[in-house]
């Protein structure tokens, strides 16, 4: 008996290894910015960067859940009329769980990383500009910035899943600018 040559692995090694370097490099290039930039600015620019890694992180947990909600048949009707970023989408949709994986778990998941490891530079600031107690004000600070992340992403699961279609339809015509022909 033949083994079908469509049937997708249950586990692609190449991927995850590709997975595991693309998260290394982001890590880095996400951590450099905030150990860099956190420390040398003042508070107010630091708690804007910080909400920035936030927005990033729930952000690519929206794509990443609307890329595996949506429908792919509404993509491939777009892309038979030659409609700009439906071929895009298909090809997301195809790889929803690899998209998924990337978006949920490498963009979001580094950005929820880096964004605690802000809060308690922030925290640190605070602390020694205003002589504050630090336990207080790092709790505080974490606090806010768990609750904001999962208030986010609360609000963006339920989008996701109503308007996955033109989330990712939105998400494949930015990426289909990148592309090339």
């Amino acid at each position: 008996m033949k083994k079908n040559p469509k049937k997708k692995k249950l586990v692609d090694y190449v991927w995850i290894g590709k997975l595991v370097l693309l998260a290394f490099l982001i890590s880095i290039a996400f951590t450099f910015i905030s150990e860099t930039a956190i420390p040398n600015v003042n508070i107010i620019i630091g708690i804007l960067l910080t909400l920035l890694f936030i927005f990033i992180g729930v952000l690519f947990d929206m794509i990443g859940v609307a890329v595996a909600s949506a429908d792919e048949a509404v993509f491939h009707s777009m892309s038979a009329r030659s409609v700009k970023g439906a071929k895009m989408a298909v090809r997301l949709k195809k790889n929803a769980d690899k998209v998924s994986s990337f978006c949920n778990d490498v963009v979001g998941d580094i950005c929820g990383i880096i964004s605690g490891s802000t809060g308690a530079v922030i925290a640190l600031k605070i602390t020694e500009n205003f002589n504050f107690n630090s336990l207080v004000v790092t709790l505080i600070t974490m606090s806010i910035i768990s609750s904001i992340t999962i208030g986010g992403k609360a609000i963006e699961k339920g989008l996701a899943m109503s308007k996955s279609n033109e989330i990712l339809y939105v998400f494949a015509r930015v990426l289909s600018i990148f592309k090339r022909n």
